[in-house]
């Protein structure tokens, strides 16, 4: 009996217990150290905390000038949209009149179209600077005399007025007298309310202005005033 009791495993006695922590480890909590995750700055992106990015100063688009380097305003005259029906819904292009002139005496009109309006625009704007004319003026503010002409459907009638008057005439006829430079005018829309045809009248009207200087040279009378 006493073989097998020293034979037999002896049973498994329970491991010990840890030694109890003493009070005062007990009472210090063990310091974590805690990770904070990189703060964003404001609206300009990452930083440091309040930061901001400096966005870099926005630059004016460059103006429209003529080859000799005069610089043009244009006006909008015009925005037509056009929806085409396909399979998938509606296809929109847009087509833009536009008038350019240097507001001494030069003028142009230009047609573009394209699938933006942005787009439409730039290429009336290319097309106005190609095709600028001349128009006599007196003292930089009217026109000489009385004019008028015709275009497809559009007629237009454009009288001088004196200082002060302004430019009384609306649409087109207003659009291209300002590009020009004219203050005082007295204009008048006698036909087709039509934006093209009212603009190209206009500027027909204003290709037939003589001056008093051009009239007197076709004639010979002109001298030259000596300095």
């Amino acid at each position: 009996m006493s073989e097998n009791k020293e034979n037999t495993p002896a049973e498994a006695k329970p491991a010990a217990a840890a030694a109890p922590a003493t009070p005062a480890a007990a009472a210090t909590p063990v310091a974590k150290t805690e990770e904070r995750p990189q703060q964003r700055g404001g609206r300009g992106g990452q930083g440091g905390r309040g930061g901001r990015k400096e966005r870099p100063p926005r630059q004016a688009p460059a103006k429209p000038t003529t080859e000799d380097g005069v610089e043009l305003i244009e006006k909008v005259v015009f925005i037509n949209r056009c929806a085409k029906v396909v399979k998938g819904g509606r296809r929109f292009s847009f087509s833009a009149l536009l008038v350019s002139g240097t507001l001494e005496g030069r003028v142009g009109v230009g047609f573009g179209k394209a699938n933006e309006v942005a787009e439409c625009i730039r290429k009336a704007s290319l097309d106005s600077r190609r095709q600028l004319h001349k128009i006599a003026l007196v003292d930089g503010r009217t026109i000489p005399h009385d004019t008028y002409a015709e275009h497809g459907g559009g007629k237009v009638l454009l009288k001088p007025a004196v200082e002060g008057t302004g430019v009384i005439a609306g649409g087109g006829v207003r659009a291209v007298c300002e590009a020009v430079g004219i203050k005082d005018v007295l204009g008048k829309s006698l036909g087709s309310n039509n934006h093209a045809n009212v603009v190209k009248a206009t500027i027909e009207a204003l290709k037939m202005l003589r001056s008093r200087e051009q009239v007197l040279k076709a004639r010979g009378l002109y001298k030259e005033k000596a300095l």
